[in-house]
C-alpha cells in the first residue's frame, strides 16, 4: 500500500520498505507502515504518514494532460447519485482522476481512452489508487466501440461520463447505453461543444437537461482584510447533465 509522506509542505510516494532521501535525511519506511504514524529521518526530522485520498491522488498521479478537478468530480457525483455499485461508462479517460474517484467510491469503471499511451499511464495511476479491480481501462475509441467495431457489451450502465470532443455523438446513443434513469455526465472546456451536447440530449428524448458553468473562488484572510484569491483556476469548463427517462 502506497502511503504518502508528508513535512511542511513536502509530499513523497513511497511504498513500505522503500528508502526516501532528501535534503533532512534519510527515512526508511516500515513495511508495517500506517496512516497516523509520524516517522524520524536519520537527522531527526519528523515525516507524518497518510494514507491516499481523492485530493492527493489528483496532485500525485502521473499526468497526461490537465486532469479533471476535484470540484467537478463532486458536481458529477451530486447530480448524478453515482454510488457502490453503480456501473460506470467513461470516455475520455484521460490521467484518470474521474475513473479513480469513482471506483474509490465502489463504482465499476468502464473507462475508454484513445491514446493507448495515455492509457498505459492511467493503468498505472488506477493501481496506485488501489482500484484496478474496479476500475477497466480500454484503449480505444468509444464511438467506434458502440459503431458495432467491437464485441464488447457496452449496454446497461448506471452513468455514462464523457470527457472527449466527441461527445454529442455518444450522447445521441445514452438510451441504447444507460438504464432506466441513468444519468449522463459531459464536460466540455468549450460552450460551443456544450451547446451541441445538449442538442443531442434533446433529440434523444433524455430529460432533465440541464447544464452548469463551474466558478470557483478561494478566499483569503489576512492581516489587511478578506476577498477571493486572485490566483489559481476560478473557471474549469462546463458540466452538462441528462437523464433516461
Amino acid at each position: 500500500m502506497t502511503v504518502l509522506l508528508v513535512h511542511g509542505d513536502r509530499e513523497y510516494l513511497r511504498e513500505p520498505g522503500e528508502e526516501l532521501q532528501t535534503d533532512l535525511g534519510v527515512l526508511d519506511v516500515p513495511e508495517d507502515a500506517e496512516p497516523g504514524q509520524t516517522l524520524e529521518t536519520h537527522l531527526g526530522e519528523p515525516f507524518e504518514v497518510r494514507g491516499l485520498r481523492g485530493p492527493d491522488l489528483f496532485n500525485h498521479f502521473e499526468r497526461t494532460g490537465a486532469p479533471m478537478m476535484p470540484r467537478d468530480v463532486g458536481l458529477i457525483v451530486g447530480h448524478t447519485g453515482v454510488a457502490a455499485g453503480d456501473r460506470v461508462l467513461d470516455a475520455g479517460t484521460g490521467t484518470g482522476v474521474l475513473s479513480a474517484y469513482l471506483g474509490r467510491m465502489g463504482a465499476n469503471v468502464t473507462t475508454y481512452e484513445r491514446d493507448a499511451d495515455f492509457a498505459v499511464t492511467a493503468r498505472e495511476n488506477m493501481e496506485l489508487a488501489d482500484v484496478a479491480d474496479s476500475v477497466d481501462v480500454r484503449a480505444g475509441d468509444l464511438t467506434a466501440e458502440l459503431d458495432g467495431e467491437s464485441d464488447a457489451d457496452l449496454t446497461g450502465f448506471d452513468v455514462l461520463t464523457l470527457d472527449t470532443e466527441d461527445a454529442p455523438e455518444i450522447v445521441a446513443r445514452a438510451p441504447d447505453v444507460l438504464v432506466r434513469g441513468g444519468y449522463v455526465a459531459v464536460y466540455s472546456p468549450f460552450v460551443e461543444q456544450t451547446r451541441e451536447t445538449v442538442q443531442a440530449a434533446r433529440e434523444v428524448g433524455l430529460s432533465d437537461v440541464e447544464t452548469f458553468e463551474t466558478i470557483q473562488r478561494r478566499m483569503d484572510f489576512d492581516d489587511r482584510g478578506s476577498r477571493p484569491s486572485t490566483a489559481g483556476v476560478g473557471h474549469t469548463g462546463y458540466l452538462t447533465f441528462a437523464r433516461r427517462p
